[in-house]
């Protein structure tokens, strides 16, 4: 093959292999273009025809175009713009006409290759683009080799021994360059979602529970408290229109005081991006974590709140109270909302609280008593816990609690806080994560967003607010081993359920912790980590002034061995001369004139006529020498043992050849 064409199709591959991980984000019509335009460059390229003319890629610009505007609307934005990055890096490939507009097809993929982060930083993504990014520097050597026949295995070894030498820039940059917010923390990032949200619908988490995907991590500082403590309190929603409930607002007084009782668990949390404001933490937080670059409040319901919403990965340390009282012991005036029923909805439900309230049976009951009727009713009533409930429709607490009694979390935690309102208590729905997986994976303990979880709160006198998990009556084992539903499993998930569960397990943690790994070390690395590491290096109070100064100090080193390594690499004689050279130098002891701009077929001629037929083996070995250097086959380095060779023939001859010059 031409090496025009096994270059051209070199980099089309490259370019398919970095535009691959996009097509999940960019609509069906991105993906087919690119591919058709891709095909359609790699034929020019074998056929050896001629490219495109200007205007057929005008043509295949103004389509690209409008179905970018016809897609999202606007060419603004992250996913239009990559969008049109992609399918002009494709259409630049039909323009493949000079080195120049080769190199503008390099610079379209390194950009490129920053976008996928845009939408994800997990470990595979970024090993997918270091092949990208070597794949490109092989191409972008092949256009600095503009002679011969150079092999794709030197043009990428060469490639690799360049990235390589810049490698110590890289990881010094990363250790020392101020690190802020990242640039895939934008508001409509692809990241993924927590499952938890500032409002709840019945359903919403139902519909969270099936994904498996990784909430946060959790790695315990001492004792692992029980499993049935796992919970980890998110949004606290109090407000209810009768369809959504939602939390009190920041600016509403919230009266409530913590007492904590025995000695708190101290654990560390890696938490995935949430896009809340609400940081998930295990029941009670006293005092809120540190983030880096956040403010972190805690408000008198316990919810952990930043400063703004969180759109990356968090890792922080706190302590929880397991035993604990929240709220005031007496009933203040401000408990309102956590009474209110909206009128017109759910009135059957109301009628049987209202019934249940004048039975003479309850005369005088307190808070606790009717948690505890309510708990009972669920227990023997015939409630089921399912993943997959049908749709209610406006009165869902009706259809719930007296018609199906077939429902998830929410359908549970929000009948029981609208029936416990009813009967004149306070109640409010808690939401977040409950339990985790059985074994831990590196040391942590994993919670998945299938862990998505709701449950309730009461305030009863003398006490405060108590937690009442109405899903613990009717599936205990949810709540005391974590044993999350699963939904049915499709065709791909139900032929690797025949794999062996524990091989399966062992694989999926032993991901999951070389994921740890890459998030804990590389994605989590902070200003905190950054400041850490100055004080390992003598520093007793680090500071930024000093970070820049051991940043600049440190590039001034590197900048200076390379401008080293160029003075050397300038002065180096190719290996092939430096063999020459010595060559040269055996024939003149020998007495043969060998001039520097003579080459070895001069030089042989030279040493037949002055030395005949005693020549031969010195003339074989220029031959050899000529071959090797200019020949088809030219090797990449010269021969030693030729070198060697020559220099024993040559030595062998000149005491002979002194007598005779006598």
């Amino acid at each position: 093959m031409p090496r025009e064409a096994r270059d051209t199709l070199f980099l089309l591959a490259v370019i398919a292999w970095t535009i691959t991980p996009h097509l999940a984000q960019l609509p069906a019509w991105c993906g087919v273009l690119t591919l058709i335009v891709l095909l359609w460059r790699g034929r020019l390229a074998i056929a050896n025809e001629s490219l495109p003319g200007r205007w057929v890629l005008v043509g295949v610009l103004a389509i690209a175009i409008g179905l970018t505007l016809l897609s999202y609307r606007t060419l603004l934005g992250k996913e239009p713009g990559i969008a049109m990055v992609v399918a002009l890096m494709a259409l630049k490939t039909l323009e493949l006409r000079a080195r120049r507009d080769a190199f503008v097809v390099f610079f379209l993929g390194f950009f490129l290759i920053l976008t996928h982060f845009l939408y994800s930083q997990t470990l595979l993504v970024a090993a997918a683009m270091v092949v990208s990014v070597w794949g490109l520097l092989t191409a972008v050597v092949l256009a600095h080799m503009p002679v011969g026949v150079p092999s794709l295995r030197r043009a990428g070894a060469l490639a690799a021994r360049t990235a390589l030498f810049g490698a110590p820039v890289m990881a010094l940059l990363f250790v020392l360059f101020p690190r802020v917010s990242p640039l895939w923390g934008v508001p409509d990032d692809g990241v993924s979602k927590s499952g938890l949200s500032n409002t709840m619908r019945m359903g919403s988490v139902a519909q969270v529970a099936l994904s498996e995907a990784i909430a946060m991590r959790v790695k315990f500082d001492g004792p692992v408290p029980p499993r049935d403590a796992f919970y980890f309190r998110g949004p606290v929603l109090t407000r209810f229109d009768g369809v959504e409930w939602r939390p009190v607002p920041l600016f509403a007084p919230l009266e409530s005081t913590l007492r904590p009782r025995g000695r708190p668990i101290r654990y560390e949390a890696t938490v995935e991006p949430l896009r809340l404001a609400t940081i998930p933490m295990l029941e009670a937080t006293r005092v809120p974590p540190r983030v880096d670059g956040y403010g972190i409040g805690l408000r008198g319901d316990l919810q952990v709140l930043a400063d703004r919403p969180i759109y990356e990965r968090i890792r922080f340390t706190g302590e929880a109270y397991l035993d604990y009282t929240l709220g005031p012991m007496r009933r203040p005036g401000d408990l309102g909302e956590s009474l209110h029923l909206p009128d017109g909805f759910n009135p059957r439900t109301l009628a049987w609280a209202a019934a249940l309230r004048r039975d003479p049976r309850y005369a005088g009951a307190d808070a606790a008593t009717w948690a505890r009727t309510l708990l009972q009713h669920i227990r023997g009533a015939g409630f089921s816990y399912t993943l997959a409930p049908s749709t209610y429709g406006r009165d869902a607490v009706d259809e719930f609690w007296l018609d199906r009694r077939e429902g998830f979390c929410e359908h549970f935690a929000a009948s029981f806080v609208v029936i416990m309102r009813a009967l004149g208590v306070p109640a409010r729905i808690v939401t977040g994560y409950q339990g985790a997986d059985p074994e831990p994976v590196d040391g942590y303990y994993i919670v998945r967003e299938s862990s998505a979880h709701a449950w309730a709160e009461y305030w009863q006198a003398d006490i405060g607010w108590v937690r009442a998990d109405p899903t613990a009556a009717v599936a205990p084992d949810r709540i005391g081993r974590s044993n999350r539903l699963v939904a049915a499993p499709g065709f791909v998930a139900e032929a690797l359920g025949n794999v062996s569960p524990e091989l399966m397990a062992s694989l999926r943690n032993g991901w999951e912790a070389l994921n740890n790994r890459w998030n804990q070390w590389v994605l989590n690395y902070s200003r905190g980590q950054q400041f850490d590491a100055l004080r390992n290096l003598g520093f007793s109070s680090p500071s930024w002034q000093d970070l820049a100064f051991l940043l600049i100090g440190a590039l001034s080193v590197l900048a200076l061995a390379g401008a080293l390594w160029a003075w050397f690499d300038r002065h180096r004689v190719d290996p092939w001369v430096r063999q020459l050279e010595r060559l040269r130098a055996e024939l003149r002891r020998l007495g043969i004139a060998a001039e520097p701009h003579e080459p070895p077929r001069a030089l042989a001629a030279r040493a037949r006529a002055r030395l005949g037929a005693d020549a031969e083996p010195l003339v074989r070995l220029l031959d050899d020498l000529e071959r090797q250097r200019y020949g088809r086959g030219a090797s990449e380095r010269p021969d030693r043992a030729l070198t060697r060779e020559f220099t024993a023939r040559a030595r062998a001859l000149r005491p002979a050849w002194r007598g005779a010059a006598r």
